[in-house]
């Protein structure tokens, strides 16, 4: 059965100084229990397709891109005026801050709005990439309770990254002025090394097109976001970790040939979390769903099937 992905539904969250514009869709059973995924960077929710259609006629699918990422536009700063009476030099320090977010601190809260506006009973989550740390603020910081957290090579730990973000984000102003041809090389170099087999030209192109001048999202917001990849700060969340696996089951997918966060972090995840479960996946990297897209379906669908009935 062929599934609608487009993201036709919309929702909004403002803060005092940014507007969040959120594209969403709903596939499958809408009597199934509730499974929203949630993706990385510099990905969007192209990256679920193959495994939520595999999953829809059993669960009620919910399919999001954070603002800033695949068709959902970038966060919008508000004006003075918008804002109410925030003061205006306080206003910059928040835009500024909000811009950057190394912690994620706002796409989680955005996220948690959206969670809120779909007044779900407690959905299971499968979180890839640093969709990982959004779910893991999400059920510790704002309390969204969990049917299950499935987590697929995700970013959650220190932050230790690829060198190209230290060299992005000590060289801003000078990849900044790199013509937009040379960076849609960058990022479909960037994008070839997420997976352990040879990446197709059609995946290349459906993966980098979001980035390219004149689409939704362009080159200079992937250069931003390889700079607050480098500023990433978890700091404030690990001392949570350890009520994870209490908060919800939890499992762990990883894939053995992951060039970007290497599998030993996820044994070290399981005991950090507390989590129940850690799968290896022969053959796959960073993108299990392309790589391995068969065996994670199987794996996701074993785990929901599993935590669907207690």
């Amino acid at each position: 059965m062929g599934y609608d992905f487009n993201l036709s539904q919309s929702f909004v969250h403002r803060t005092t100084s940014h507007e969040f514009y959120i594209k969403w869709t709903r596939i499958g059973n809408p009597d199934g229990p509730a499974v929203v995924f949630i993706h990385g960077t510099p990905w969007s929710s192209v990256v679920w397709h193959d495994v939520a259609a595999s999953l829809a006629s059993r669960y009620s699918i919910y399919l999001y891109d954070h603002a800033g990422f695949g068709s959902s536009p970038r966060p919008r700063r508000l004006t003075a005026e918008a804002a109410g009476e925030e003061a205006e030099e306080e206003l910059k320090q928040k835009q500024k801050q909000v811009d950057l977010d190394g912690s994620l601190r706002l796409r989680a809260e955005a996220s948690a709005a959206l969670f809120k506006h779909w007044a779900l009973k407690p959905a299971h989550v499968v979180a890839h990439d640093n969709g990982g740390l959004v779910a893991l603020r999400l059920l510790l910081q704002h309390e969204v309770e969990f049917a299950s957290l499935c987590l697929v090579d995700v970013v959650a730990l220190g932050a230790s990254g690829l060198p190209v973000f230290q060299l992005v984000a000590d060289h801003e102003a000078v990849f900044a002025a790199i013509p937009p041809h040379l960076v849609d090389g960058l990022v479909r170099g960037y994008i070839k090394n997420a997976t352990s087999q040879p990446m197709s030209t059609q995946l290349e192109d459906l993966l980098a097109a979001p980035w390219r001048a004149g689409a939704t999202q362009g080159p200079d917001r992937f250069l931003n976001e390889l700079v607050q990849a480098h500023h990433r700060d978890t700091s404030d969340l690990e001392s949570e970790y350890h009520r994870v696996g209490s908060r919800a089951p939890t499992k762990i997918v990883w894939g053995a040939d992951d060039a970007w966060i290497p599998v030993e972090t996820a044994h070290r995840l399981q005991r950090t979390l507390h989590a129940a479960e850690v799968v290896v996946v022969d053959d796959a990297g960073h993108l299990i769903q392309y790589d391995q897209p068969s065996r994670l379906a199987v794996e996701l669908a074993l785990w929901l099937e599993d935590n669907s009935n207690k």
